[in-house]
């Protein structure tokens, strides 16, 4: 006998009705998929744990792509247009023959240009214009100074010119003028008529002349007072004593001082050692 339900509701079976929970009341998800794949049609995806911080990660990146640009921006502005990182002080070491003012005007970094403003090979081409200056360095400091190392030009010979000298560096560049040669800086004899000092910018007989007076010993140097270089293989020293020496060129300068120390034992008035190995001796 079959005993019906109460209010024409299904049977009392005593088993949950398909569809329902067993415990809570609520549909299981087993029973769904069970159902889903019994009828055919393939249960809808469940949303993984990442779903929602998949939604949010355009909007970070944007986020951070802006940020990115006013920051950027904020350092352009800085160093471009602020009044944060300009020049304020521009400081000038290494000169003893050239004024700092001097300097400065040649340089022609204006107050207030901004730091990263400053083209330092330009400024250090233009100090270098100045005649007594070889070389120049410019450095920028932060936040607000400009350093501008110079290294002046050295005299090595000094060159009759009128009523006095002119003390040329290696390079044959006029350095400074004098009344007479400064002590132990020797004189470059040149031929009578010779073109102005001027022309000797850049000669290789001066360059030459120089580099073996730098080269000799000591105490050989200290005694040259005149030195004569029609060209640059040709180097004539003439000592205080009255001595004179034919070096020759720059090369060997070692072999050609060690035949000289051991030639000036014999007390003669010239030497030659341009030739290593066949030095010649007269007087």
């Amino acid at each position: 006998m079959t005993r019906r339900a109460v209010g024409g509701g299904p049977a009392a079976t005593g088993f949950p009705a398909a569809g329902t929970a067993g415990a809570g009341g609520t549909a299981g998800a087993g029973g769904a998929e069970r159902a889903a794949q019994q009828s055919g049609v393939p249960a809808a995806p469940r949303p993984g744990p990442g779903a929602g911080a998949q939604r949010h990660q355009p909007w970070r990146a944007a986020f951070f792509a802006l940020a990115a640009v006013a920051i950027i921006a904020g350092v352009a502005w800085a160093l471009l247009d602020s009044r944060f990182f300009v020049v304020r002080t521009v400081e000038v070491t290494g000169t003893h023959l050239v004024t700092n003012a001097e300097a400065r005007t040649a340089a022609g970094i204006q107050p207030g240009l901004p730091l990263i403003r400053v083209n330092g090979a330009a400024v250090a081409r233009r100090v270098e214009q100045i005649q007594q200056v070889q070389s120049a360095r410019v450095t920028r400091q932060w936040p607000d100074r400009v350093t501008i190392s110079v290294t002046e030009r050295t005299p090595a010979l000094a060159v009759p010119s009128g009523s006095g000298y002119e003390l040329i560096d290696k390079y044959g560049v006029a350095v400074e003028s004098a009344s007479r040669p400064p002590r132990g800086m020797p004189s470059l004899d040149l031929p009578a008529g010779s073109a102005p000092v001027s022309s000797l910018r850049g000669s290789p007989a001066v360059f030459a002349a120089a580099v073996v007076i730098h080269e000799l010993p000591r105490h050989l140097a200290r005694s040259v007072v005149s030195v004569q270089a029609p060209n640059a293989s040709e180097v004539t020293l003439k000592l205080a004593s009255g001595i004179t020496i034919v070096w020759g060129g720059t090369d060997r300068p070692a072999a050609k001082a060690a035949e000289l120390a051991l030639l000036m034992r014999t007390h003669a008035r010239t030497y030659d050692v341009s030739a290593p190995g066949t030095a010649v001796t007269g007087g």
